[in-house]
């Protein structure tokens, strides 16, 4: 049975690689389609000057229905390009940098596709720019505070002062003190962190002014038991230690002394 696994194995995991390597293949045929449908459309529009003229009809419907095929076309090798570096880079650099390089793909890959089909069309991108900066200036500044979030994020991304699963505490004035707890997400505009009272999505925006460090090692809290003083007591003093004065006279002189024992004073020695 494991001689016949092993083989098995290998062929799944040979095979998910193949359909992984193939993957980019529909997008690549997808924007093939969308060139030929753009160049097609150009070759028709040069029989005509504008739509809806009555010269050149049928050039001008084969212009039109080419233009809108590269617009579907390219619209969907967009989204397959997106979609291919999401899954790419997402074990490798995070989810949250392969989130930001995925929109990045699509608001290049919308932004070419919609030039390149007025374009087609005949409208006057000149006009459409001055136009589209006008807008992207109201726009801006109604979504200043969400941009700033965005940008704020791009720059934690790139920064790194914390990454998810790190312990940090916050503090900022913004923040109404400092919030302590365990980084859960790193998003394009908020940072999600799990903390004592639950999951809290704060805008990237403050985390970027806020004081960010390491979270302490909690305080022990005290038992609530009373602190015993122990009192140390000196041993006594041996006996080899006691001063002179306190060992006992000596006795009376043995015979070798000045005065023989027992003898009568006055008596000659």
């Amino acid at each position: 049975m494991h001689m016949q696994d092993g083989p098995q194995l290998d062929l799944s995991a040979q095979v998910a690689i193949v359909k992984a390597k193939t993957r980019p293949v529909k997008a690549i045929i997808e924007l093939i389609f969308a060139i030929a449908a753009a160049s097609a459309s150009g070759w028709a529009h040069g029989y005509f000057t504008r739509f809806f003229s009555a010269t050149y009809v049928v050039y001008q419907i084969i212009a039109a229905v080419t233009a809108i095929a590269f617009l579907v076309f390219a619209s969907l090798a967009t989204l397959e390009l997106s979609g291919k570096a999401r899954k790419v880079l997402d074990p490798v650099t995070g989810t949250a940098h392969a989130a930001i390089v995925s929109y990045a793909v699509v608001l290049v890959g919308a932004l070419t596709t919609l030039i390149v089909t007025l374009g087609l069309f005949g409208v006057p991108i000149g006009q459409l720019v001055l136009g589209g900066a006008l807008t992207s200036v109201f726009v801006g500044i109604a979504a200043q505070q969400s941009l700033s979030n965005v940008f704020a994020g791009i720059v934690l991304l790139l920064a790194h002062p914390f990454r998810v699963g790190d312990q940090v505490r916050l503090q900022a004035g913004a923040l109404g003190g400092q919030i302590d707890g365990t980084v859960a997400d790193i998003g394009i505009t908020y940072v999600q962190m799990a903390t004592g009272g639950g999951l809290r999505s704060i805008p990237n925006s403050q985390v970027l002014n806020a004081v960010v460090g390491p979270l302490p090692p909690p305080v022990p809290e005290p038992t609530g038991q009373p602190l015993v003083l122990h009192t140390v007591v000196p041993d006594p003093p041996a006996a080899d230690d006691e001063p002179p004065g306190d060992q006992p006279s000596a006795g009376p002189a043995g015979p070798l002394s000045g005065t023989p024992q027992g003898s009568p004073p006055g008596a000659p020695s």
